[in-house]
């Protein structure tokens, strides 16, 4: 972190939760820029203090926000103070928030944010885009992390980096995937290792794109996006295809775990590679495919995660099974019913539909969650997505 956002920094009050606010003289998308949800992670806040300044109010149209995630652990540059804040975002868990009397830390910090995105909800009713500024504690290329709705896989492939899917089956409780649920475009954007220069670098890049896909500049400089698409392209090392995740390590409470040194994401491994050491076992992939986001810092629960590309033909197949609602076969299968239709969520019961593959509910746009040793609940983003306020979009 260097000296001035030092300082910077320890003088944020809740108050300041909004760092950058920028309201057009034309209509337009509204965009929200999170950073800082992890108080480690500073590209973002580094790239909006570079980026939002240059711009002025009479060329934007609609609306942008830069707005603090975790204030306190920024403060103290700490992952979290009592919970991770992007973990946070579950049904239940807003519930509570209504019965909170004295939040502290993590849980102030989330109804202050719950607050401000209530009130951006209720004050447009034109396209709205949530953007997650993160980075890793490892070694990494520039990525886009999405919930799998088909208006993230439009927008997310704007931006010629690697895209990574399905994340959220292993995820309990990310700002993002509870956007998600509302029907929101909702990405997230990785841009490199926590303290690597060029995360800041990508990160600025990445912001500055999104404003020019989402309309938002009135007079792009052609100059400007030509400099950012091969910083990213170069950062991403050409690579932009679509990742699936396949497999994820959970760090158990008091689990002494350790990963070996040397791994960063999107590398190439085969099954049988050793990667880690959990209470002096080692650990060894089970398949040849792709690391993504080993650990290499203290806090967090998510070991590492295994991905694998997904071929082209999958794609556009999933793209035409959605597309027509092919869904509603799903019903007509042993064991599956609806949970909540309105919702698109599916219910399994795992006796008799134990044999239907995850890939198959992959392909209609279904993500699972395990309630309990005999159900599953599938949820599918394409029935909640508010695909008519972003059809006349540019990128759509």
């Amino acid at each position: 972190m260097n000296a001035n956002l030092q300082e910077h920094i320890k003088t944020l009050e809740a108050s300041n939760r909004v760092f950058h606010h920028i309201k057009g003289k034309q209509p337009g998308a509204t965009v929200v820029f999170f950073a800082g949800i992890h108080g480690n992670e500073f590209a973002g806040v580094n790239a909006l203090n570079t980026i939002m300044p240059q711009l002025n109010k009479n060329d934007i149209r609609g609306e942008i926000f830069g707005v603090y995630g975790n204030i306190k652990a920024l403060k103290a540059n700490k992952r979290f103070i009592d919970f991770d804040l992007n973990r946070l975002w579950t049904a239940k868990k807003l519930e509570q928030l209504e019965t909170e009397e004295n939040p502290e830390n993590e849980l102030f910090e989330q109804i202050d944010l719950f607050k401000f995105i209530k009130g951006v909800l209720a004050s447009t009713d034109n396209p709205i885009y949530f953007i997650d500024l993160h980075t890793t504690s490892s070694k990494t290329l520039p990525f886009v992390t999405i919930n799998d709705a088909l208006i993230n896989r439009k927008f997310s492939t704007c931006f010629n980096v690697p895209v990574v899917l399905g994340i959220e089956e292993y995820l309990e409780g990310p700002l993002l995937s509870y956007l998600n649920t509302l029907g929101y475009v909702s990405l997230g954007f990785e841009s490199g290792q926590h303290t690597d220069p060029q995360a800041i670098k990508s990160c600025e890049a990445f912001v500055y794109l999104v404003l020019n896909h989402t309309n938002n500049l009135l007079n792009p400089e052609s100059d400007k996006i030509n400099k950012y698409e091969n910083e990213l392209k170069k950062a991403s090392k050409s690579i932009d295809s679509i990742f699936e995740v396949v497999y994820k390590y959970h760090i158990e409470l008091e689990e002494n775990f350790k990963m070996y040194q040397g791994f960063e994401s999107f590398q190439s491994i085969k099954k049988g590679t050793l990667l880690a050491r959990s209470n002096d076992e080692d650990i060894y992939s089970n398949y040849s495919a792709k690391l993504f986001m080993p650990l290499y810092q203290n806090s967090g629960n998510d070991g590492f995660f295994i991905i694998k590309a997904i071929p082209q033909f999958f794609l556009k197949l999933s793209e035409l099974l959605r597309n027509t609602k092919a869904d509603q076969i799903l019903t007509f299968l042993p064991g599956i019913t609806w949970y909540d239709k309105s919702k698109g969520i599916l219910k399994a019961n795992l006796k008799v539909a134990r044999f239907l593959a995850k890939s198959i509910f992959h392909l209609f746009g279904y993500r699972n969650k395990q309630i309990d040793k005999n159900y599953l609940l599938l949820y599918n983003r394409e029935r909640v997505a508010k695909k008519s306020m972003y059809k006349n979009e540019k990128w759509y």
